[in-house]
C-alpha cells in the first residue's frame, strides 16, 4: 500500500456553494409547500439531500496532519491541505500525524558481544512520511515504533563488546557514531514498512549492568595502569638512550658496557618508579 494524493479542495469555496445549495433547497421547499406541488418538494428534497451530502466532505486539517480517506473500505487518497478543505463525501477519515516525535526507549539489560550484561536505552527522532503504509500496512504504527525500536537496541548491543579489548576492536563506548549509524540503519530497515523515517538515533544510557559495574571498573583501572606503564618505560628507554649518546658524544666519561648497563638500570629505576629519587654522592674512584 502506498499512498498517493486525495482530492483536497478550498473549502470556503465549497462552503459557499453548500450553503447556495442549501438556499435553493430550502427557497424550493417554501415554494412546494406554498403552491401545493408536490413535484418542487420532491426536487427541494433531492436539492437538501444534495446539499447535506457536500457537507459531509468538510475536513479540518491542522498544520502537519493528515487525513486518510476511505470509501466503504477502500482507501481513495490522503489528504494533506491544511486548514479548511473539502474532499469526497460521504467518507471516513483517520487522522496521521506528520510531525516528528521523539521516543525514549526504556532502559534495557542485555548482553553485549563478549556476555557481559550492560545496561542501554536509546532516544529516536522520528516522522510518518507514507500515511497509507501507515495506516494500513500495520495495526498501530506508534506501537510498531516502540516495540521495533527497543528489538533493534537490544540487536545493536548484542553486537558489539562494552569495552574493546583487542586491538581494532569495535566497542559501544568508544565507537559511538558507528554504534548509532548501525542502530539507525537498523531501525530503518524495520520502519520502512510502516511508512516511518529515522530521522536520528542516539544512546542515552550506556553502562554495565550495577552486578558486574564494580569489577569491570576494577578492569578499566588495572589496564589503565598497564598502559601507563608502557607509555613510562617508553619514555624512559628513550631518555637513557638520548643520555648515553649525549655523554658518548660529548666525550664527558667513557663507559665500558658493564658500566653502561648498571646506569642504564638506574636511570631506569630513577625514571619509573613512582617515588621521587634519593640522590647518592659517590665520593670514591669511577673503578674499585
Amino acid at each position: 500500500m502506498r499512498e498517493r494524493k486525495g482530492l483536497g479542495v478550498n473549502g470556503w469555496v465549497m462552503l459557499a456553494i453548500d450553503i447556495a445549495i442549501f438556499a435553493a433547497g430550502v427557497w424550493l421547499l417554501i415554494r412546494g409547500i406554498d403552491d401545493g406541488d408536490s413535484s418542487k418538494i420532491g426536487i427541494a428534497a433531492g436539492v437538501l439531500i444534495v446539499a447535506g451530502a457536500i457537507a459531509s466532505g468538510f475536513v479540518i486539517n491542522p498544520p502537519n496532519i493528515a487525513k486518510v480517506v476511505t470509501f466503504f473500505g477502500r482507501y481513495v487518497g490522503t489528504v494533506r491541505r491544511n486548514g479548511l478543505a473539502w474532499t469526497y463525501p460521504l467518507t471516513l477519515r483517520e487522522r496521521v500525524s506528520l510531525r516528528v516525535q521523539n521516543f525514549d526507549s526504556e532502559t534495557l539489560k542485555v548482553n553485549d558481544a563478549n556476555g557481559n550484561p550492560v545496561e542501554v536505552a536509546a532516544v529516536i527522532v522520528w516522522k510518518v512520511v507514507d500515511t497509507a503504509q501507515a495506516a494500513f500496512d500495520v495495526e498501530d504504527y506508534e506501537d510498531f515504533v516502540k516495540i521495533q525500536t527497543e528489538t533493534a537496541v537490544r540487536h545493536m548491543a548484542s553486537e558489539y563488546p562494552y569495552d574493546a579489548y583487542e586491538s581494532g576492536q569495535h566497542s559501544l563506548r568508544a565507537n559511538a557514531d558507528e554504534v548509532t549509524t548501525f542502530l539507525h540503519q537498523e531501525l530503518q530497515d524495520q520502519l520502512t514498512l510502516a511508512g516511518v523515517e529515522v530521522i536520528r538515533t542516539q544512546l542515552r544510557r550506556l553502562a554495565y549492568a550495577p552486578e558486574i559495574a564494580a569489577d569491570m571498573l576494577r578492569r578499566q583501572q588495572a589496564e589503565a595502569v598497564v598502559a601507563a606503564r608502557q607509555r613510562i618505560v617508553e619514555g624512559a628507554v628513550g631518555m637513557v638512550d638520548h643520555a648515553l649518546e649525549m655523554l658518548n658524544a660529548q666525550g664527558i666519561v667513557e663507559l665500558d658496557e658493564e658500566r653502561k648497563a648498571a646506569m642504564v638500570s638506574n636511570l631506569l629505576v630513577v625514571l619509573c618508579s613512582e617515588h621521587h629519587a634519593q640522590p647518592v654522592v659517590n665520593a670514591g674512584t669511577l673503578y674499585q
